[in-house]
Protein backbone atom coordinates (compact mmCIF):
# COMPACT_ATOMS: atom_id res chain seq x y z
CA UNK A 1 0.00 0.00 0.00
CA UNK A 2 1.23 3.69 -0.75
CA UNK A 3 0.94 5.97 2.10
CA UNK A 4 1.15 9.09 -0.23
CA UNK A 5 -2.10 7.67 -2.39
CA UNK A 6 -4.33 7.66 1.47
CA UNK A 7 -4.25 11.61 1.34
CA UNK A 8 -6.38 11.93 -1.55
CA UNK A 9 -9.20 9.39 -0.19
CA UNK A 10 -9.30 10.75 3.03
CA UNK A 11 -10.27 14.16 0.83
CA UNK A 12 -13.33 12.13 -0.14
CA UNK A 13 -14.57 14.46 3.14
CA UNK A 14 -16.97 16.27 2.15
CA UNK A 15 -19.18 13.37 1.21
CA UNK A 16 -17.93 10.74 3.87
CA UNK A 17 -17.09 10.80 7.64
CA UNK A 18 -14.09 11.49 9.65
CA UNK A 19 -13.79 7.64 10.40
CA UNK A 20 -11.99 7.74 7.06
CA UNK A 21 -9.24 9.93 7.91
CA UNK A 22 -9.09 8.10 10.97
CA UNK A 23 -8.66 4.89 8.83
CA UNK A 24 -5.98 6.14 6.59
CA UNK A 25 -4.03 7.38 9.14
CA UNK A 26 -4.50 3.97 11.04
CA UNK A 27 -3.55 1.79 7.56
CA UNK A 28 -0.30 3.77 6.44
CA UNK A 29 1.52 3.45 10.10
CA UNK A 30 2.62 -0.60 9.36
CA UNK A 31 6.57 -1.08 9.11
CA UNK A 32 5.56 -3.13 5.51
CA UNK A 33 3.54 0.00 4.01
CA UNK A 34 6.65 2.37 4.69
CA UNK A 35 8.97 -0.36 3.11
CA UNK A 36 6.54 -0.25 0.01
CA UNK A 37 6.44 3.29 0.18
CA UNK A 38 10.62 3.66 -0.29
CA UNK A 39 11.58 0.83 -1.61
CA UNK A 40 11.34 -0.92 -5.05
CA UNK A 41 8.34 -2.19 -7.10
CA UNK A 42 5.83 0.27 -8.28
CA UNK A 43 3.91 0.86 -5.23
CA UNK A 44 3.29 -3.04 -5.74
CA UNK A 45 1.99 -5.08 -2.63
CA UNK A 46 3.45 -8.29 -1.83
CA UNK A 47 4.83 -9.01 -5.30
CA UNK A 48 1.36 -8.13 -7.16
CA UNK A 49 -0.11 -5.27 -8.52
CA UNK A 50 -2.79 -4.10 -6.00
CA UNK A 51 -6.02 -3.72 -8.58
CA UNK A 52 -9.29 -2.38 -7.58
CA UNK A 53 -12.29 -3.20 -10.13
CA UNK A 54 -15.85 -0.90 -9.72
CA UNK A 55 -18.09 -3.85 -10.47
CA UNK A 56 -18.33 -7.27 -12.48
CA UNK A 57 -17.21 -6.96 -15.91
CA UNK A 58 -14.08 -4.84 -15.01
CA UNK A 59 -13.14 -7.45 -12.36
CA UNK A 60 -13.00 -10.08 -15.16
CA UNK A 61 -10.99 -8.27 -17.54
CA UNK A 62 -8.72 -7.40 -14.99
CA UNK A 63 -8.35 -11.06 -13.47
CA UNK A 64 -7.96 -12.66 -16.96
CA UNK A 65 -5.27 -10.29 -18.22
CA UNK A 66 -3.56 -9.92 -15.05
CA UNK A 67 -3.33 -13.17 -13.72
CA UNK A 68 -1.54 -14.23 -11.27
CA UNK A 69 0.50 -10.73 -11.13
CA UNK A 70 -2.27 -8.94 -9.95
CA UNK A 71 -4.15 -9.05 -6.91
CA UNK A 72 -7.86 -7.74 -7.69
CA UNK A 73 -10.51 -6.78 -5.69
CA UNK A 74 -13.96 -4.81 -6.68
CA UNK A 75 -16.18 -2.46 -4.91
CA UNK A 76 -19.38 -4.29 -5.85
CA UNK A 77 -20.06 -7.39 -4.02
CA UNK A 78 -21.96 -9.95 -5.59
CA UNK A 79 -25.79 -9.45 -5.39
CA UNK A 80 -25.67 -5.58 -4.73
CA UNK A 81 -27.42 -3.97 -7.79
CA UNK A 82 -24.38 -1.53 -9.41
CA UNK A 83 -26.44 1.42 -10.11
CA UNK A 84 -27.08 2.05 -7.06
CA UNK A 85 -24.04 1.60 -5.08
CA UNK A 86 -23.34 3.66 -2.33
CA UNK A 87 -19.58 3.71 -1.22
CA UNK A 88 -18.47 3.60 2.46
CA UNK A 89 -15.22 4.77 3.96
CA UNK A 90 -13.55 1.22 3.74
CA UNK A 91 -14.07 1.19 0.01
CA UNK A 92 -12.74 4.44 -0.06
CA UNK A 93 -9.54 3.80 1.61
CA UNK A 94 -9.56 1.00 -0.93
CA UNK A 95 -9.67 2.95 -3.98
CA UNK A 96 -6.63 5.20 -1.95
CA UNK A 97 -4.39 2.44 -2.24
CA UNK A 98 -4.51 1.09 -5.28
CA UNK A 99 -2.31 0.98 -7.99
CA UNK A 100 -4.91 0.47 -10.80
CA UNK A 101 -8.32 1.37 -10.88
CA UNK A 102 -10.46 0.08 -13.88
CA UNK A 103 -14.12 1.11 -13.70
CA UNK A 104 -16.74 2.43 -16.61
CA UNK A 105 -17.85 5.75 -16.23
CA UNK A 106 -21.47 6.69 -16.15
CA UNK A 107 -22.82 3.21 -14.51
CA UNK A 108 -22.01 3.81 -10.89
CA UNK A 109 -22.20 7.77 -10.31
CA UNK A 110 -20.77 7.71 -6.88
CA UNK A 111 -17.91 5.27 -7.51
CA UNK A 112 -16.76 7.87 -10.66
CA UNK A 113 -16.54 10.78 -8.06
CA UNK A 114 -14.77 8.61 -5.45
CA UNK A 115 -12.35 7.51 -7.89
CA UNK A 116 -12.04 11.30 -9.28
CA UNK A 117 -11.04 11.97 -5.50
CA UNK A 118 -8.79 9.20 -4.92
CA UNK A 119 -6.29 10.77 -7.77
CA UNK A 120 -4.80 7.05 -8.73
CA UNK A 121 -2.18 7.74 -11.34
CA UNK A 122 -3.06 4.53 -13.41
CA UNK A 123 -6.82 4.68 -13.50
CA UNK A 124 -8.46 3.22 -16.70
CA UNK A 125 -11.68 4.40 -17.89
CA UNK A 126 -13.48 1.41 -19.91
CA UNK A 127 -15.39 3.86 -21.70
CA UNK A 128 -12.55 5.40 -22.84
CA UNK A 129 -11.30 2.36 -24.53
CA UNK A 130 -14.06 1.81 -27.14
CA UNK A 131 -16.61 4.18 -28.94
CA UNK A 132 -19.68 4.32 -27.05
CA UNK A 133 -23.22 5.50 -28.49
CA UNK A 134 -26.85 6.46 -28.02
CA UNK A 135 -29.12 3.53 -27.47
CA UNK A 136 -32.57 5.83 -26.29
CA UNK A 137 -35.79 5.31 -28.48
CA UNK A 138 -33.83 2.24 -30.55
CA UNK A 139 -33.76 0.38 -27.44
CA UNK A 140 -37.71 1.30 -26.21
CA UNK A 141 -36.90 3.04 -23.03
CA UNK A 142 -38.42 6.29 -24.25
CA UNK A 143 -41.80 4.26 -25.83
CA UNK A 144 -43.71 5.41 -23.13
CA UNK A 145 -42.68 8.48 -22.81
CA UNK A 146 -43.90 9.30 -26.45
CA UNK A 147 -47.08 7.88 -25.09
CA UNK A 148 -47.10 9.26 -21.70
CA UNK A 149 -47.24 12.64 -23.32
CA UNK A 150 -49.96 12.06 -25.31
CA UNK A 151 -51.98 11.33 -22.48
CA UNK A 152 -50.35 13.54 -20.03
CA UNK A 153 -48.89 16.40 -21.85
CA UNK A 154 -45.77 16.46 -23.04
CA UNK A 155 -44.12 17.65 -19.98
CA UNK A 156 -44.41 14.85 -18.32
CA UNK A 157 -42.79 12.58 -20.68
CA UNK A 158 -39.54 14.65 -20.82
CA UNK A 159 -39.41 14.59 -16.86
CA UNK A 160 -39.20 10.80 -17.46
CA UNK A 161 -37.25 10.64 -20.04
CA UNK A 162 -34.63 12.71 -18.46
CA UNK A 163 -34.86 10.84 -15.38
CA UNK A 164 -34.05 7.52 -17.11
CA UNK A 165 -31.05 9.17 -18.76
CA UNK A 166 -29.15 9.85 -15.37
CA UNK A 167 -28.43 6.46 -14.87
CA UNK A 168 -26.26 6.60 -18.46
CA UNK A 169 -22.97 7.89 -19.12
CA UNK A 170 -22.04 11.32 -21.01
CA UNK A 171 -24.72 13.28 -23.58
CA UNK A 172 -27.37 9.85 -23.10
CA UNK A 173 -24.99 7.36 -23.96
CA UNK A 174 -25.42 3.72 -23.10
CA UNK A 175 -22.39 2.21 -20.63
CA UNK A 176 -23.47 -1.31 -20.76
CA UNK A 177 -20.35 -2.28 -23.64
CA UNK A 178 -19.52 -5.65 -22.07
CA UNK A 179 -22.59 -6.68 -23.68
CA UNK A 180 -21.08 -6.85 -26.98
CA UNK A 181 -18.34 -9.11 -27.31
CA UNK A 182 -16.94 -6.75 -30.00
CA UNK A 183 -16.82 -3.71 -27.81
CA UNK A 184 -15.66 -5.82 -24.85
CA UNK A 185 -12.85 -7.16 -26.70
CA UNK A 186 -11.95 -3.61 -27.49
CA UNK A 187 -11.83 -2.68 -24.09
CA UNK A 188 -9.59 -5.77 -23.01
CA UNK A 189 -6.96 -4.52 -25.37
CA UNK A 190 -6.83 -1.29 -23.87
CA UNK A 191 -6.72 -2.77 -20.58
CA UNK A 192 -4.28 -4.94 -21.50
CA UNK A 193 -1.92 -1.78 -22.74
CA UNK A 194 -2.75 -0.27 -19.63
CA UNK A 195 -1.65 -2.81 -17.71
CA UNK A 196 1.82 -3.23 -19.40
CA UNK A 197 2.19 0.35 -18.96
CA UNK A 198 1.18 0.40 -15.30
CA UNK A 199 3.53 -2.96 -14.96
CA UNK A 200 6.20 -3.35 -17.73
CA UNK A 201 8.28 -6.29 -15.82
CA UNK A 202 5.34 -8.39 -16.42
CA UNK A 203 3.95 -7.08 -19.65
CA UNK A 204 4.54 -10.02 -21.85
CA UNK A 205 2.24 -12.25 -19.49
CA UNK A 206 0.02 -9.49 -19.93
CA UNK A 207 0.35 -9.43 -23.82
CA UNK A 208 -0.31 -12.50 -23.79
CA UNK A 209 -3.86 -13.07 -21.53
CA UNK A 210 -4.80 -10.53 -23.59
CA UNK A 211 -5.08 -12.47 -26.62
CA UNK A 212 -6.53 -15.30 -24.68
CA UNK A 213 -8.97 -13.07 -23.90
CA UNK A 214 -9.59 -11.51 -26.92
CA UNK A 215 -10.03 -15.03 -29.09
CA UNK A 216 -12.19 -16.53 -26.37
CA UNK A 217 -14.84 -12.80 -27.56
CA UNK A 218 -14.34 -13.68 -30.31
CA UNK A 219 -15.15 -17.07 -30.57
CA UNK A 220 -17.95 -15.82 -28.74
CA UNK A 221 -19.07 -13.29 -31.39
CA UNK A 222 -18.96 -15.47 -33.92
CA UNK A 223 -21.71 -17.60 -31.64
CA UNK A 224 -23.96 -15.05 -31.27
CA UNK A 225 -23.91 -14.04 -35.03
CA UNK A 226 -24.95 -17.54 -36.34
CA UNK A 227 -26.64 -18.61 -33.06
CA UNK A 228 -29.20 -15.85 -34.20
CA UNK A 229 -28.66 -15.32 -38.24
CA UNK A 230 -32.24 -17.38 -38.49
CA UNK A 231 -35.18 -16.74 -36.23
CA UNK A 232 -38.76 -16.11 -36.37
CA UNK A 233 -38.81 -12.78 -35.03
CA UNK A 234 -35.77 -10.15 -34.44
CA UNK A 235 -37.84 -8.62 -31.06
CA UNK A 236 -36.91 -9.59 -27.67
CA UNK A 237 -38.89 -7.78 -24.54
CA UNK A 238 -36.68 -7.05 -21.36
CA UNK A 239 -37.38 -5.10 -17.82
CA UNK A 240 -34.20 -2.96 -18.30
CA UNK A 241 -32.93 -1.70 -21.32
CA UNK A 242 -29.27 -2.86 -20.92
CA UNK A 243 -28.79 -4.80 -24.41
CA UNK A 244 -28.86 -1.75 -26.75
CA UNK A 245 -25.21 -2.76 -28.15
CA UNK A 246 -26.07 -6.41 -28.12
CA UNK A 247 -29.27 -6.14 -30.38
CA UNK A 248 -27.15 -3.42 -32.78
CA UNK A 249 -24.59 -6.01 -33.27
CA UNK A 250 -26.32 -8.83 -33.91
CA UNK A 251 -29.48 -7.20 -35.74
CA UNK A 252 -32.28 -6.69 -33.00
CA UNK A 253 -34.93 -4.74 -31.37
CA UNK A 254 -34.80 -4.57 -27.74
CA UNK A 255 -38.13 -3.13 -26.18
CA UNK A 256 -37.53 -2.46 -22.62
CA UNK A 257 -40.74 -2.21 -20.03
CA UNK A 258 -38.74 0.70 -17.73
CA UNK A 259 -35.67 1.82 -19.14
CA UNK A 260 -32.02 2.18 -18.48
CA UNK A 261 -32.93 2.11 -14.51
CA UNK A 262 -33.79 -1.56 -13.90
CA UNK A 263 -36.07 -0.45 -10.70
CA UNK A 264 -38.19 2.27 -12.61
CA UNK A 265 -41.72 1.70 -13.10
CA UNK A 266 -43.62 1.28 -16.88
CA UNK A 267 -46.57 3.46 -17.29
CA UNK A 268 -49.56 1.86 -18.22
CA UNK A 269 -49.49 3.29 -21.58
CA UNK A 270 -45.63 1.59 -22.22
CA UNK A 271 -47.28 -1.71 -20.94
CA UNK A 272 -50.13 -1.16 -23.27
CA UNK A 273 -47.55 -0.64 -26.54
CA UNK A 274 -45.76 -3.48 -25.60
CA UNK A 275 -49.49 -5.66 -26.05
CA UNK A 276 -49.23 -4.11 -29.47
CA UNK A 277 -45.28 -4.98 -30.45
CA UNK A 278 -45.32 -8.64 -28.71
CA UNK A 279 -48.56 -9.51 -31.18
CA UNK A 280 -47.25 -7.69 -34.17
CA UNK A 281 -43.69 -9.00 -33.85
CA UNK A 282 -44.67 -12.44 -32.51
CA UNK A 283 -43.05 -11.95 -29.16
CA UNK A 284 -42.99 -14.92 -26.80
CA UNK A 285 -41.02 -13.99 -24.23
CA UNK A 286 -40.39 -11.38 -21.39
CA UNK A 287 -36.73 -11.24 -19.96
CA UNK A 288 -35.58 -10.52 -16.18
CA UNK A 289 -32.81 -10.58 -14.90
CA UNK A 290 -31.03 -11.60 -11.84
CA UNK A 291 -30.67 -8.67 -9.35
CA UNK A 292 -33.68 -6.97 -9.58
CA UNK A 293 -37.17 -8.54 -8.55
CA UNK A 294 -38.54 -10.18 -11.30
CA UNK A 295 -42.40 -8.74 -10.14
CA UNK A 296 -42.61 -6.21 -13.72
CA UNK A 297 -42.19 -8.67 -16.22
CA UNK A 298 -44.42 -11.63 -14.88
CA UNK A 299 -47.15 -8.72 -14.07
CA UNK A 300 -46.37 -7.82 -18.26
CA UNK A 301 -45.84 -11.48 -19.00
CA UNK A 302 -49.38 -12.15 -17.77
CA UNK A 303 -50.74 -9.30 -19.45
CA UNK A 304 -50.09 -10.12 -22.62
CA UNK A 305 -50.01 -13.93 -22.27
CA UNK A 306 -46.38 -14.65 -22.71
CA UNK A 307 -43.53 -16.62 -21.04
CA UNK A 308 -40.82 -15.40 -18.27
CA UNK A 309 -36.86 -16.33 -18.81
CA UNK A 310 -33.91 -14.75 -17.38
CA UNK A 311 -31.33 -12.62 -19.66
CA UNK A 312 -28.85 -11.80 -17.62
CA UNK A 313 -27.09 -7.99 -18.06
CA UNK A 314 -23.84 -9.63 -15.94
CA UNK A 315 -23.73 -6.64 -13.74
CA UNK A 316 -22.71 -9.25 -10.99
CA UNK A 317 -22.67 -13.15 -10.71
CA UNK A 318 -24.18 -14.82 -7.90
CA UNK A 319 -26.04 -18.04 -7.68
CA UNK A 320 -28.27 -17.30 -9.39
CA UNK A 321 -25.95 -16.47 -12.32
CA UNK A 322 -26.73 -19.32 -15.67
CA UNK A 323 -22.73 -19.57 -15.50
CA UNK A 324 -19.44 -18.87 -13.45
CA UNK A 325 -18.12 -16.26 -15.71
CA UNK A 326 -18.33 -14.13 -17.98
CA UNK A 327 -18.52 -16.29 -21.31
CA UNK A 328 -20.65 -18.86 -19.70
CA UNK A 329 -23.21 -16.24 -18.45
CA UNK A 330 -23.10 -15.16 -22.18
CA UNK A 331 -23.47 -18.41 -23.63
CA UNK A 332 -26.62 -18.53 -21.13
CA UNK A 333 -28.22 -15.61 -22.85
CA UNK A 334 -27.47 -16.62 -26.28
CA UNK A 335 -29.36 -19.61 -25.80
CA UNK A 336 -32.35 -18.28 -23.80
CA UNK A 337 -32.26 -15.39 -26.84
CA UNK A 338 -31.92 -19.03 -29.41
CA UNK A 339 -35.28 -20.34 -27.49
CA UNK A 340 -37.22 -16.71 -27.36
CA UNK A 341 -36.51 -15.91 -30.68
CA UNK A 342 -37.41 -19.18 -32.40
CA UNK A 343 -34.07 -20.08 -34.01
CA UNK A 344 -33.54 -22.30 -36.76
Amino acid sequence: MNVRRLIPTAALAGSLTLGLVALSTLSGCSPSDAADDTGGGAGKSGGKLAVVTSFYPMQYLAEEIGGSHVDVSTLTKPGVEPHDLELGTRQAAQLGEADYILYLKGIQPAVDEAITAAGVKNTVDAASLTTLEKHGAEVGHDHGDEHAGEDAGEDAGEEHAEEDHAHEGEAGTDPHIWLDPVKYAEVAKGVGASLEKADPDNAAAYRKNTTTVVERLTALDSAFEQGLADTSTKTFITTHSAFGYLAERYGLTQESIAGISPESEPSPARIKELRTIAAKDKVGTVFFETLVSDRTAKTVAADSGLKTDVLDPIEGITDKSKGADYVEVMESNLAALEKALGAK
